[in-house]
């Protein structure tokens, strides 16, 4: 439990600090990003395996950097749905989602 919620905050972290990085990006205070954390996950459990293997085709074409493409989306319905959340259009979303995959991987422990 414990390592559940230090992974929840640090991705809430990794979420505020491209605030900092892109222009394009706002949140209206930490409590945003910690509840824009939860909803990407929600988003990335439900949402995006099914747009991955509906986009199965592009993926394999452009040699999986389609799966970026995906992950751009991620986070722009993420802004949708969490109120203080704002990502400013698709380029924005798209160099976010590839820097907020590195910092993920780098702060974030993904082993259960």
């Amino acid at each position: 439990m414990k390592k559940t919620l230090v992974n929840w905050v640090l991705s809430a972290f990794c979420l505020y600090a491209l605030s900092f990085l892109f222009s394009g990006i706002h949140f209206s205070g930490f409590s945003a990003a910690l509840i824009a954390a939860v909803v990407m996950g929600l988003v990335n459990i439900i949402v995006k395996p099914i747009l991955t293997i509906l986009s199965l085709p592009v993926t394999l074409l452009t040699l999986g950097l389609f799966s970026l493409v995906i992950n751009a989306l991620m986070l722009m319905l993420t802004s949708g749905l969490v109120p203080g959340f704002r990502v400013a259009g698709f380029g924005t979303a798209f160099f976010a989602a590839i820097v907020l995959s590195v910092l993920n991987m780098l702060f974030v422990d993904k082993k259960r």
